[in-house]
């Protein structure tokens, strides 16, 4: 959420990066209500005054014995206190107006964050690995001799529906290899605080976090009131939901792997064969809570940990600075990881690291006490990828594949497979 006081104070320069997200005029809508706000709450004050003030009349006017002043002042007090009613309730509604609008608006994006309209625009800052090559045409995972007999969307479509697969077998098998490699190598590398947090939240810790009000059609309520988070992003930040944490307690580096929803309302018709595009998946998600001074360094840091994942893996890939037009929502600035995927011919998106500034932070109350200290601070902070464990699970499979339908598995995997090192082409592990 934006600071109210930094829009008062400079409306044009807001617009003009709000200009940058595609949005026009937006601070004359805000300061509009704002000040209808604020002038209720002055007027409420001001007959909060004069109810004070007729009240310590009445008992003077009736000590005097003046009936007729005293009548006239015991209605005025009451007609004050009814105009004190009103004008508060009306400056109520209207606050929950002017945060309703506040919410639903973007965070404002870096000056280094490159101007665009969609991916198209984004910006590549590096390459890591050489992608593979092979001398037969390479397939999609879901067409690999030895994937088949243990990814089944036709099973899954019965229990679920479209979107939904069922992992057996082998691959299964690599699938939480795959995970466990990444927690591991989050915690024991990169000094990550693992972390097991619910799947289902209140609705408040959906807004502390931005996914709510503007994209609850993105994800999944329960009939009781409670939301399934669409990565655990939502319960890492929420960690410092209205608390006011010492800065020694920064920064603080949290690692979750939880099953994640997404209704996948945005996407309809868009990866449609295979499980790129799932209702319902796996990954191992990284969050950070920093000083503000830290974060754009800490993000840094994060890209730095996703990438190696990667690396460790042999999996070749390429990092990109999103535009104005293709940064979610609640970012100031984010790195694409983007995996190359063979059967596809292409890079795919399997990393999304973030910097969001504080703009979360104001939306959870979350602040932390200077040292020295001074007044206490919006904290800031990250979310990312690290990483999607079934788009990883496709890299893998779609890389490593062999001529004959087996697939060769990564050396960092072959400790969490007991020594396993092939996916056959009957679907077991060798």
């Amino acid at each position: 959420m934006h600071d109210i006081r930094a829009i008062r104070e400079n409306p044009d320069a807001f617009d003009a990066i709000m200009a940058r997200r595609g949005l026009s005029g937006v601070s004359s809508e805000v300061l509009k209500i704002d000040e209808a706000r604020r002038a209720r709450i002055h007027a409420a004050e001001t007959a909060q005054a004069d109810q004070n003030k007729a009240s310590k009349e009445v008992g003077a006017a009736k000590a005097k014995g003046d009936e007729a002043e005293f009548e006239r002042l015991r209605a005025l007090v009451g007609e004050k206190k009814a105009e004190v009613a009103q004008m508060q309730a009306e400056a109520k509604e209207l606050d929950q107006q002017l945060t309703n609008l506040l919410m639903g608006l973007p965070n404002l994006p870096f000056d280094d964050v490159p101007d665009g309209v969609d991916e198209e625009d984004n910006v590549e800052i590096r390459r890591w690995g050489t992608p593979s090559t092979f001398d037969f045409t390479p397939k999609e995972h879901f067409d690999i001799e030895g994937v088949k007999p243990g990814m089944d969307f036709e099973t899954a479509a019965k229990l679920s529906g479209s979107r939904f697969v069922v992992l057996s077998g082998g691959v299964v098998r690599i699938h939480r290899a795959l995970a466990q490699f990444m927690l591991d190598t989050h915690i024991e590398e990169n000094g990550l605080t693992e972390t097991w947090t619910p799947v289902l939240v209140r609705p408040e810790m959906m807004y502390g976090t931005g996914q709510l009000p503007k994209f609850g059609e993105d994800s999944y309520e329960t009939t009781n009131g409670w939301w399934l988070v669409p990565t655990a992003e939502v319960t890492l930040t929420n960690i410092v939901n209205s608390s006011v944490v010492d800065e020694s307690y920064l920064p603080r580096r949290y690692v979750a792997h939880t099953q994640c929803f997404r209704s996948e309302a945005g996407s309809a018709g868009r990866d449609t064969a295979g499980m790129l595009r799932q209702h319902q998946f796996e990954k191992v998600e990284m969050v950070s809570i920093t000083h503000p001074d830290k974060s754009r360094e800490e993000l840094d840091r994060m890209t730095g940990c996703a990438e190696g994942i990667l690396e460790r893996l042999g999996l070749a890939y390429r990092t990109v600075v999103l535009c104005t037009g293709d940064i979610g929502f609640g970012a100031r600035q984010t790195h694409d990881i983007e995996v190359w995927l063979p059967g596809q011919n292409t890079y795919r998106e399997i990393s999304s690291v973030s910097v969001c500034g504080d703009f979360q932070a104001r939306r959870m109350n979350a602040r932390f006490k200077p040292a020295d200290g001074g007044k206490p601070q919006f904290l800031h902070t990250l979310n990312g990828s690290g990483l999607a464990v079934g788009r990883c699970l496709i890299a893998v499979l779609e890389n490593c594949q062999q001529a004959d339908g087996s697939v060769k598995l990564p050396e960092a995997l072959h400790p969490y497979l007991r020594g396993k090192t092939t996916l056959r082409a009957d679907g077991t592990l060798a």
